[in-house]
């Protein structure tokens, strides 16, 4: 049994937002509500830019409505950003925020950057003699995070993804003398999951079913080979729709589009428009016209078409956190654990912060076809089970009727503290 550690949690959320990562905060605060040695319960407006900034909410004064709301509601509820802690002082500010209001317990829901932030606040805990548990929550619809099998969030992204797919196919077989290729752009920057996800919409009775071409930032794109899978198609079908992973790469490891610039805080460069570019490469050799389309945030933000599996699980993956600390447990993330058996179940487990930080996981390469534009049985069963189950969603006025918090605000008691914004 773990030496008993009486103080504060705090949790933040990071970086881009999923279906269900309210869930995991939701999950976090019912845990933490059972534990007699964490006084209060606090959450950080905009992840570690709001902790700076000492701006903290009291959670445990959220109605128990607004807490059960957030297992169904989208986006961040605590806020999010995007922010690189660069500066010692940075992250000396953190911890003197955490002495001040005697947080003990740190829980980070986020993705690879996320999991490096909290890595280096634990560390530097421990090497100033203070008392902290840090414990990451694991959330990215990418579905990269190493060592966890899935991810909380990538499940629903890929019902949302399906279910976009499904009806816009059937809106193609109506319409497709007019346009005969359509592309849809999804996210995945480094991995397809997202994409290759987009081959469940598939029956089995009829595997002509759009998508009819699936590309993976895993596999170099060819022009001419991307040509001569759309003739083909477009040989067999009425229409063709393809799905493109928005860090599409070349042979040189070049994005083959960006859509600014610049990069972000933490170095990543800025995608998007890899669609459009498909498309005009189509109407310039095919003489056919194409359409692109672009998900945006939408299939991030898609609650009403959540996943319940997804849901339960990320839920769980915040209970499972507070319970890791309440062992004894530091400096680690929440990783989901498949079962072996035939039959789909899933429990957590934890691991070391320090692997997870900034690294990423690819398809495996057995699982996307020689062909290179579609996946093989073997991602299926990966992937079919986190897509199953209807979140119950309900509905005011015949929209949904999702949450927003109170936010009461927590007293400072430090001086305010200068930072460079990113």
């Amino acid at each position: 049994m773990a030496e008993e550690l009486i103080g504060n949690c705090l949790v933040a959320q990071s970086g881009g937002p999923t279906a269900v990562i309210n869930a995991s905060v939701a999950g976090v605060i019912s845990e933490a509500l059972n534990q007699e040695c964490i006084e209060e319960i606090y959450g950080g407006m905009n992840g570690v830019l709001g902790i700076l900034k000492e701006d903290l909410i009291d959670l445990a004064e959220e109605s128990q409505q607004n807490i059960r709301g957030l297992r169904y509601t989208p986006a961040s509820a605590l806020g999010t950003c995007r922010f690189k802690l660069k500066r010692d002082q940075e992250y000396e500010r953190i911890l003197e925020v955490f002495e001040a209001h005697n947080i003990r317990y740190f829980f980070y829901c986020g993705g690879n950057d996320s999991q490096d932030t909290a890595d280096k606040i634990s560390k530097l805990a421990q090497s100033k003699g203070y008392e902290l548990r840090v414990i990451g929550v694991p959330k990215t619809i990418d579905n990269d995070l190493v060592t966890t099998d899935h991810c909380p969030g990538y499940g629903s992204v890929v019902k949302y993804l399906c279910t976009v797919v499904k009806e816009s196919a059937l809106d193609h077989e109506a319409m497709g003398q007019h346009d005969l290729v359509s592309i849809i752009e999804v996210m995945g920057r480094n991995a397809g999951w997202i994409a290759a996800g987009a081959t469940l919409a598939k029956s089995k009775e009829n595997p002509n079913d759009a998508p009819h071409l699936i590309y993976l930032p895993e596999l170099p794109f060819s022009k001419e080979n991307f040509i001569d899978d759309v003739q083909s198609v477009l040989k067999k079908n009425k229409y063709c729709m393809v799905i493109v992973g928005e860090g599409l790469v070349d042979k040189d490891g070049n994005y083959v589009a960006n859509s600014a610039t610049g990069q972000d805080a933490f170095g990543h460069q800025q995608l998007g428009g890899v669609g459009d570019f498909l498309a005009n490469l189509v109407e310039q050799n095919l003489a056919v016209k194409a359409r692109s389309s672009k998900l945006g945030i939408g299939q991030r933000a898609a609650a009403h078409c959540s996943s319940q599996t997804d849901n339960d699980e990320s839920f769980m993956a915040g209970q499972a956190a507070v319970k890791a600390a309440m062992e004894g447990e530091t400096d680690k993330m929440v990783i989901l654990v498949r079962g072996e058996e035939e039959a789909y179940s899933c429990e957590t487990g934890l691991a070391p912060l320090s692997e997870i930080a900034n690294g990423v996981k690819e398809i495996p390469s057995d699982w996307i076809s020689e062909d290179g534009v579609s996946m093989t049985a073997k991602f299926i069963k990966y992937a079919q089970p986190l897509i199953m189950g209807e979140v119950e969603v309900p509905h005011e006025n015949g929209v949904p009727a999702y949450v927003r918090l109170s936010k009461r605000r927590v007293r400072k008691v430090l001086d305010s503290f200068t930072f460079e914004q990113s």
